[in-house]
């Protein structure tokens, strides 16, 4: 099997321009081991929703905050996350609300770690046998009269970078909060045995904001004429 990162289209002739964000986040943590303050940008769970959950002001404002209250609040979400996602400090959830404008291609990346598909593309692409495309709603609120319906795919984190692509000397990785500290590489190697078999398309767990699909999903892509989005070609080890 093949494997190809995924991009916006820089030189397709699209408008369409997203100003948003999810609902609700956990916020950043403040480590007392490593003493790093930190947050990601990419693990985020739009069909997660949070209104079961008392005191939602919580995960209303992006800040940072002490482990053990970042901690306590992880728990209280846990229980409703999807099989498979991992949750990090600044981890999203919820739909994206915001505003909208412009023509759009079929597929869209508004930023790297961020994958929106127009509904019926969605519905062509899983009639197609494609596997792991979930779609959830958004709240983008268009100024146009014509505004296509966009949904966010939920990009679960799997598979990793092999080690051939890292360092040789890497920062350790820190036991209380989990952050490593590592740099994207510049030629991205992934390692094969760590790439899921059930999946056609995912982000990677170590570098999140990395949007992967298999040579499957590339090929339905092209043989429906889908635009917006690039297709690179990665090696595998």
């Amino acid at each position: 099997m093949h494997y190809f990162k995924i991009e916006e289209d820089k030189a397709a002739d699209y408008t369409g321009y997203v100003d948003g964000s999810h609902r609700w986040k956990l916020p950043g943590i403040i480590c007392p081991a490593c003493k790093a303050t930190w947050s990601t940008i990419a693990k985020d769970y739009p069909s997660v929703d949070l209104t079961p959950v008392a005191s939602l002001a919580n995960f209303e404002k992006a800040r940072p905050e002490p482990a053990d209250e970042y901690e306590r609040l992880c728990e209280l979400v846990r229980p409703l996350l999807p099989p498979g996602a991992v949750l990090e400090p600044g981890a999203g959830f919820g739909p994206i609300v915001g505003k909208a404008q412009g023509r759009f291609g079929q597929l869209v990346s508004p930023v790297p770690w961020v994958l929106l598909i127009q509904r019926e593309v969605l519905e062509k692409l899983q009639a197609e046998g494609l596997r792991g495309l979930k779609g959830c709603r958004t709240e983008l609120r268009f100024r146009q009269r014509a505004s296509p319906e966009l949904l966010e795919l939920e990009l679960l984190p799997v598979g990793r970078v092999h080690p051939d692509c890292l360092p040789s000397k890497r920062p350790p990785i820190c036991r209380r909060c989990g952050r490593g500290g590592l740099s994207l590489p510049d030629k991205l190697l992934l390692d094969a045995s760590t790439i899921p078999s059930h999946l056609d398309l995912f982000r990677l767990e170590d570098f999140s904001t990395q949007l992967i699909c298999t040579e499957r999903f590339v090929d339905t892509c092209r043989r429906l004429g889908l635009d917006g989005v690039v297709f690179h070609p990665l090696p595998a080890k």
